[in-house]
């Protein structure tokens, strides 16, 4: 048996548009220490793979980080398979906000050094010694404290869409590169009240931990993150404190957890907080994209990618090869390879296409 996906992610997509499995979403994790990552890992991708589940499983010597999307007719027996392996027995599950069914496309399943790369290299850090755990309930109570700070252990794209009220969110691309900008911003203020909050609360676990190892006396994050929380007021009547959208790792790229908007298009500046991964599969950045420029720009970023996103695959390769390893002179290569009506347009727009 294959233990990893040999079909195409073009044909996985076009698969999942038309799959009639009504399916759930959720998120697990949990540190804890496992000897044979390896092992776990094919015994998870095999039983899983069999009941069709979808989704991304990372396994570590620290734990497991997992977004998945489960057929609903099979989630009993999902549950039944996880809580045999007693590193991961009665692990929380937190359920999506809005869930069409179509946020996973295929199952893979990774070893990997860490379950959140950190950064930490520090053999005295303990990361099961966390800060104190928030509900709902309390977390509310304690942002209209005086005196606490909020910090939002999300990354930036994450938080320019969504947030709570009052939230410091550090301009960073990676948990890693924001671990150390925290830490300095509040080396002043190891005294005070701390609130963190992330997606699904692995982060901002392991971040309370760190605090707390570098001297914060009252570190607090919030349990099962935005999305518990989400479940949570909309179970108890709560106003949100949490404005906007919640952005998530899978094909849905955000669950609206308020009416407020609160980004903008990178391309037009209107009023807009739906995410776009260009087109162009050599470029793939996040960006924020209403409508109206999506359909303008084709689902690109730039004018040059989308006369790239346009070439056969196989073009894509060696304009790409080109770029890294031939320089200039493959661009004339390149060239004679190209449909006439691409040749022209690259020829009459020269910077579309920079090596």
């Amino acid at each position: 048996m294959l233990l990893h996906n040999r079909i195409s992610k073009k044909e996985l997509k076009e698969w999942i548009k038309t799959d009639e499995v009504q399916r759930t979403t959720l998120s697990f994790y949990r540190y804890v220490q496992i000897q044979n990552p390896q092992e776990v890992r094919d015994q998870l991708y095999k039983q899983f793979d069999a009941i069709d589940c979808k989704g991304r499983i990372y396994v570590a010597h620290e734990g497991i980080n997992a977004q998945m999307s489960v057929p609903t007719h099979e989630f009993a027996m999902f549950e039944k398979q996880l809580n045999e392996l007693p590193q991961f027995a009665g692990v929380p599950f937190k359920f999506a906000v809005e869930d069409s069914g179509k946020s996973f496309y295929k199952l893979a399943v990774k070893v990997r050094d860490k379950i959140v790369a950190d950064g930490i290299n520090d053999p005295t850090f303990d990361a099961s010694n966390t800060g104190k755990y928030l509900n709902a309930v309390e977390f509310n109570q304690a942002l209209a404290q005086q005196n606490v700070i909020v910090i939002d252990m999300r990354n930036h794209y994450e938080s320019e869409v969504g947030h709570f009220k009052g939230a410091l969110a550090p301009n960073a691309d990676t948990f890693r590169e924001e671990l150390p900008m925290v830490i300095n911003a509040l080396k002043d203020k190891k005294d005070h009240k701390i609130l963190m909050y992330c997606t699904g609360g692995i982060r901002c676990e392991k971040a309370s931990a760190y605090l707390k190892h570098e001297g914060f006396q009252d570190v607090n994050h919030l349990q099962g993150g935005i999305i518990q929380y989400a479940k949570e007021i909309k179970e108890q009547g709560l106003e949100s404190q949490f404005l906007g959208k919640n952005f998530v790792f899978d094909e849905r790229l955000g669950e609206r957890i308020t009416d407020d908007v609160l980004a903008q298009c990178h391309q037009c500046g209107a009023s807009c907080d739906n995410h776009t991964n260009c087109a162009n599969d050599d470029c793939h950045l996040l960006f924020i994209q209403c409508d109206d420029c999506k359909a303008k720009h084709h689902n690109c970023c730039s004018t040059n990618c989308h006369a790239i996103s346009l070439l056969p695959i196989e073009e894509q390769r060696v304009l790409r090869k080109g770029r890294v390893k031939n320089g200039p002179e493959c661009l004339a290569v390149y060239k004679s390879r190209l449909r006439p009506n691409l040749k022209d347009l690259i020829a009459n727009n020269p910077s579309l296409i920079k090596l």
